[in-house]
């Protein structure tokens, strides 16, 4: 068994609310410097940048996860993260002909920057990103699975885009096993207020979209094997 630190929820400037300066390269170093094992590459709506962080990250000790942050219809965040990188790039496409077709205002929104490896730009995405998909939570599940991923419900403590805020409860058939919570102090609360998140792994992530934000090494997964396969089984346990 491997304990392993971890940041799951990680924006790059792919992300039109992310820096500049978090190009996929950056990130991967800092992973490094940090001292981070597992670390997710999560761009609302989008896994475009996924191919140069895992490229990035062949010259690193950490494991690379695929994923993104999806807004679904009913505006709720929901991480989805994929074993592969091929079934994430596989959801990318599947995900992008459901994104609101609202051409991306660079001056209102900022850049949606796909970069390599080198931190070359090779392209930007042209629809919005931070619009919603049309893909409701309860069929969003089903959709990530089929891929072999897992989906987990992103920051539910907040008053905006979030599982709670947007429903006002958590349903008993959500179809997830692991939940975020971004502040610990909160867990016991929620826990006692909805029946369904006391039997979820909860994680702590960092939703840096600059690079100063991302975790510091102090939390822990432990896993069977030290791959994106083995994360994964162990955030569904």
């Amino acid at each position: 068994m491997y304990k392993l630190t971890y940041d799951l929820h990680i924006h790059s400037c792919l992300s039109p609310c992310g820096s500049d300066e978090s190009t996929p390269a950056n990130i991967a170093g800092l992973a490094e410097i940090l001292e981070l094992n597992i670390v997710a590459l999560t761009d609302h709506n989008s896994c475009k940048n996924c191919p140069a962080f895992f490229k990035a990250a062949e010259n690193y000790n950490f494991i690379p996860i695929a994923g993104m942050e999806l807004m679904t219809e009913e505006e709720i965040h929901v991480l989805c993260l994929f074993p592969e990188l091929e079934a994430a790039m596989d959801f990318d496409e599947y995900v992008y002909s459901l994104l609101f077709p609202m051409k991306n205002d660079v001056n209102v929104f900022g850049k949606q920057i796909i970069m390599d490896e080198t931190d070359k730009i090779i392209g930007e995405v042209e629809n919005c990103l931070i619009n919603s998909v049309s893909i409701g939570f309860h069929s969003l599940s089903g959709e990530v699975k089929s891929r072999g991923g897992l989906i987990i419900p992103a920051h539910i403590e907040r008053a905006a885009f979030s599982l709670i805020s947007s429903l006002g409860f958590v349903p008993d058939d959500c179809g997830f096993d692991c939940v975020e919570i971004r502040s610990k102090e909160a867990v016991d609360n929620l826990k006692k207020q909805h029946e369904y998140l006391q039997k979820c792994r909860v994680v702590h992530n960092s939703d840096a979209h600059v690079l100063e934000d991302m975790s510091l090494p102090e939390n822990r997964l432990v896993v069977a094997q030290r791959n994106a396969g083995g994360v994964l089984s162990a955030l569904k346990t």
